[in-house]
């Protein structure tokens, strides 16, 4: 953002110096000025200030000019011209009109030097060689887009392809008034349905997505087409992230296609800006900071000046490598980063009463489903006393807000993870009613990527050669992406007011088996030929479907459409907190059956 801003500012102070020198050179060249008139300076000035407002106007600032269109070239002589314009008329009402040839040379000097300097760092890219072009599209090409987007696609091809490496033989597009017409030489053949007759008769190696504005449902049935091709399948970045890049469209910002671009949903996208002013200048702690969603939290948070952010993980490598990143994205962050368990009540004490953190959020937790159900008393440990002690402390040292990261395998669990997050809500709904601390839980589903996540297992499965493992041919799941799911964390947090769980909308539930022989397909391999899809059965634990709300939670709604807030259950404190100082006396005895003492305090468990 800052350098884009210095961008146009340069641009700015740029094109109003060269448009005063352009009409001071014309008074001098037509000896209409004397230097010791200071006078004379006056229509310098406003050519210069009426050049700048109608480059404003006719948003020059705003072109991509390596792909500009012929109106964009126009604008500027158009821009010139209003602003001489403006001189003579003000030079009239002054009655100090100058002569024909002074507006014309200021006219051709503004334009000219203003119209080469936006073009010439594409010509000297053009002869010295230099482009943003990407060297690994190689063959026959396939663009799916006739607008905006595949025409910068085709134009950075057509410039910087000097080896000719590729050849774009077809454009796809569902308009039919666009069937037939050729945009930069190529021709748009059809839409979708053309897709696989037109990779044969034009023996197609690539195919390139470049519709940035479709919706997730749209792209994805165009891929899904597109998958039952030979075809390696690229494509653009969205609509809301060339937004966030000024830089226009390239080969270069050519992605391959990944399992996010198969689900069929929008991405989420939200204006995080105006909305997290609580954590500028706030003293932020992330536990578990080292983790999937426990990074990307700080990763999201650091881009809004908070005073001091502290990572708090028992996990050293993981707390190593995310200190790392943000100390080069962000030198200027105060940036604490501590080893220890959430379990040490003595160690927790001593973080907080030394930092004073003014916002929690309590990430960490042990979150791997069969791995708990064989150790259910670590997970009491962890998840339930963990949460418990950072909460004693939130409260204890006056931490403003203090935010749980939940899940919806604590709705009606069926494994000792997902009862002890259950657990975690109800410790922090109990808080919240004798605290000055606002606490609030967020509850999501499963994250795209997040370590033990099924993909990077189906990634690992595929490259050692199969099989891929799924438990249950009909078991679904919700998915988000780790970025997607954290800003609507940070969002809910924003808008709590304490006490409230906070359900995300994940969106419809997808197949694990779809996400298995898609992962293949990506994989540029077959499914059941090249890679077998093995069926283990359900593990330990493990549900067909998760769910997001107890048959007792009704959703009100917020804002923003896809968070909403469950309504809290009401159950007895004193009843509750007996059992978890009962839970306390006997979870360091692996003997004793601690799942029916948690099933005692979690009525919708079932074990």
């Amino acid at each position: 953002m800052k350098s884009k801003i210095l961008k146009i500012l340069s641009s700015l102070f740029f094109d109003f110096a060269v448009a005063f020198a352009s009409m001071m050179a014309a008074l001098f060249i037509s000896q209409e000025i004397d230097l010791i008139d200071i006078f004379f300076f006056f229509p310098c000035f406003v050519f210069a200030a009426a050049t700048l407002i109608f480059f404003y106007v006719l948003k020059i600032y705003s072109i991509f000019w390596k792909y500009a269109r012929f109106i964009d070239h126009i604008k500027i002589f158009i821009a010139s011209g209003a602003a001489i314009f403006v001189v003579f008329v003000t030079q009239a009402a002054l009655n100090r009109s100058f002569s024909l040839q002074t507006y014309i040379v200021a006219f051709a000097i503004s334009c000219l030097v203003i119209y080469v300097s936006r073009n010439i760092v594409q010509i000297a890219n053009t002869y010295t060689g230099e482009s943003n072009y990407d060297d690994t599209l190689v063959g026959n090409i396939m663009i799916i887009g006739g607008g905006s987007a595949g025409n910068e696609i085709i134009n950075d091809i057509n410039l910087n392809n000097k080896n000719k490496a590729c050849q774009i033989k077809c454009i796809i597009d569902d308009d039919p008034a666009k069937k037939g017409v050729f945009i930069n030489g190529v021709q748009v053949i059809g839409g979708k349905s053309e897709i696989i007759k037109a990779v044969k008769q034009y023996d197609i190696n690539v195919i390139v997505f470049a519709i940035p504005s479709c919706s997730g449902e749209e792209k994805a049935a165009f891929l899904r087409i597109c998958q039952k091709t030979n075809c390696k399948l690229k494509i653009i970045p969205s609509l809301y992230q060339l937004l966030l890049d000024d830089s226009g469209v390239d080969t270069k910002k050519i992605r391959d296609v990944e399992i996010e671009d198969l689900l069929g949903r929008d991405p989420v996208s939200i204006d995080l800006a105006s909305v997290m002013n609580y954590v500028s200048k706030k003293v932020v702690m992330v536990t578990g900071g080292g983790g999937s969603i426990g990074s990307e939290l700080c990763r999201q948070i650091a881009r809004y000046e908070p005073k001091e952010i502290i990572i708090f993980d028992i996990y050293e490598n993981n707390a190593y490598e995310i200190q790392n990143e943000l100390s080069r994205a962000y030198p200027d962050l105060k940036l604490t980063v501590l080893i220890g368990s959430v379990r040490d009540s003595k160690r927790m004490n001593c973080v907080f009463d030394k930092y004073r953190p003014q916002i929690v959020y309590h990430a960490a937790a042990h979150k791997h489903v069969p791995l708990m159900e064989d150790s259910p008393n670590e997970s009491i440990k962890n998840n339930v006393f963990g949460t418990l002690k950072t909460a004693e402390c939130a409260d204890k040292y006056g931490v403003q807000k203090f935010v749980l990261i939940s899940t919806d395998k604590a709705v009606n669990p069926t494994n000792i993870m997902g009862a002890t997050k259950r657990i975690c809500e109800m410790i922090v709904q109990s808080y919240n009613r004798r605290s000055n601390t606002e606490f609030v839980a967020v509850r999501f589903g499963n994250v795209l990527g997040s370590n033990g996540s099924v993909i990077p297992v189906f990634k690992k499965q595929i490259s050692e050669g199969g099989p891929v493992t799924v438990t249950d041919p009909n078991i679904i799941r919700f998915f988000m992406t780790i970025p997607e799911a954290v800003s609507l964390v940070l969002q809910a947090g924003a808008t709590a007011k304490g006490g409230e769980i906070f359900v995300l909308d994940m969106g419809k539930p997808v197949k694990i088996l779809d996400l298995a022989e898609n992962l293949i397909r990506l994989s540029g391999l077959v499914p059941y030929s090249d890679i077998d899809i093995k069926f283990t059965g359900l593990r330990p634990g493990e549900k067909l479907y998760e769910e997001m709300l107890m048959d007792e939670e009704g959703l009100t709604s917020t804002e923003n459409h896809l968070i909403f807030i469950g309504k809290p259950i009401e159950f007895d404190e004193d009843v509750f907190w007996k059992r978890i100082n009962n839970l306390k006396n006997v979870m360091y005895d692996d003997s004793v059956e601690i799942k029916k003492l948690v099933n005692e305090i979690i009525g919708t468990y079932h074990y």
